[in-house]
């Protein structure tokens, strides 16, 4: 037997076992194909970008690692996350930061960005599949300091207003060229190292400088705001901390970005979601994995992104969540951390298509809780990966472990050769 007729006779007595719970695997695999992840161009290069005039890596994040390969150059980077993409099943995104724009080697500064920058990428991503999204970028710039959008000297905010004013317009014309809105998120570092004399006022300025940017309406991109626990060097207090930006969005009708790494380490994020959806548009994730605090660490198939996944589907949200990932890590093959971290995420919605929600749903309005936790403890252990496996098989990649070689190749013939 080999091995595509084994996943084929494993997957169909996988199918068999759901349908006894009332669960259709087909249909849960004509939904998983409807998911696209925005992957994270940023991994790729440890978010050195393309600006000539970037330094070191500033505005309270961290990169880790000094593994040999990072990409150097926009080819670079676009081969790197082609590569990854041979490795992931389904269709999806690319999410640009700013400071990844096609320069031409000349300095331009982020208030002087314009969507020609982004011309090439937006040609290079309708060249190979791919939709847009984007990221004003408040760190590493010689204005950035503790203060941006809500610094108290007008000259410096009034710069990083105008910057990212241009990258909503920048979002909205990839949103216009790509025929699909662009998710445009906002994040910006502004905190400090220990607790002001006066919380408000920073807030205060926040929320004008916001008001200001989002004055201009646009049709073809979408703005997410993303809140954050601390940065390192301003760990005592974030202007755009979580309940800033969950009071801003529910008030102005704007998306709240949920950056899992965001949070405290016992904090539920899953249980954020079905309160948002109450409130908010729409939810946009940064999937990521903190380990004691925002580390970014590869994302893997834990308790925490599979409850987040379950969180989703049992909320039938699917088309009102956008799901990204956000991570660097710079201790291990870059495109290997792509493809470990998009699998999780992918193996986690595979789970939580797979419930089955009509049962559980069905006993807990019976008040039958003790079957109920029973068939949730008994659902974990159901050969959901058979049905994953089907999945990567339907989409041409590497079922298993098969990709690891691959990669490694991939690095044996690219990326052991950038000095």
């Amino acid at each position: 037997m080999n091995k595509e007729t084994s996943i084929q006779t494993t997957f169909e007595s996988a199918k068999e076992r759901y349908a006894a719970l009332g669960v259709d695997v087909v249909q849960a695999l004509e939904n998983m194909q409807k998911i696209s992840l925005s992957l994270h161009c940023w991994q790729a290069d440890d978010v050195s970008g393309f600006e000539n005039q970037a330094g070191a890596l500033t505005g309270g994040i961290q990169v880790t690692g000094n593994y040999p390969g990072r990409a150097r150059t926009i080819d670079e980077v676009r081969n790197d996350v082609k590569e990854a993409l041979t490795y992931i099943p389904g269709n999806h995104r690319l999410n640009l930061h700013e400071i990844y724009g096609d320069f031409g080697g000349k300095v331009v500064d982020r208030d002087e960005v314009e969507p020609v920058h982004f011309q090439s990428w937006m040609e290079w991503a309708q060249e190979n599949n791919l939709k847009l999204d984007f990221n004003s970028t408040s760190f590493s710039h010689p204005k950035s300091g503790d203060l941006t959008l809500a610094n108290p000297d007008n000259a410096i905010r009034n710069f990083w207003i105008e910057h990212t004013k241009r990258c909503r317009a920048i979002s909205e014309e990839m949103g216009k060229f790509q025929h699909d809105p662009c998710m445009m998120n906002l994040w910006v570092h502004d905190g400090s190292k220990e607790v002001p004399a006066n919380r408000l006022k920073y807030r205060a300025l926040l929320e004008q400088s916001l008001d200001e940017i989002f004055s201009t309406p646009y049709s073809n991109m979408k703005d997410c705001i993303e809140a954050k626990l601390f940065g390192i060097g301003l760990e005592s207090y974030t202007v755009g901390s979580y309940d800033f930006y969950l009071g801003y969005g529910a008030k102005k009708n704007k998306i709240v970005t949920l950056d899992t790494g965001h949070f405290h380490l016992t904090e539920s994020v899953a249980d954020k979601v079905s309160s948002l959806l109450l409130f908010t548009p729409e939810i946009m994730l940064h999937v990521s994995r903190p380990v004691r605090w925002d580390s970014d660490h590869v994302v893997i198939l834990n308790d925490d992104l599979t409850d987040l996944a379950r969180e989703i589907i049992r909320c039938r949200a699917l088309d009102r969540v956008h799901i990204g990932l956000d991570y660097f890590d710079a201790t291990i093959n870059r495109i290997g951390a792509y493809v470990i971290g998009c699998r999780a995420t992918q193996k986690a919605f595979m789970q939580a298509l797979l419930e089955p929600s009509a049962l559980l749903q069905q006993y807990e309005a019976e008040g039958r809780l003790f079957e109920r936790l029973g068939l949730q403890e008994e659902a974990k252990s159901l050969p959901w990966n058979a049905v994953w496996d089907m999945y990567c098989l339907q989409n041409n990649v590497p079922v298993g472990e098969n990709y690891i070689p691959s990669i490694q190749q991939y690095e044996k013939e690219v990326t052991s050769k950038r000095l």
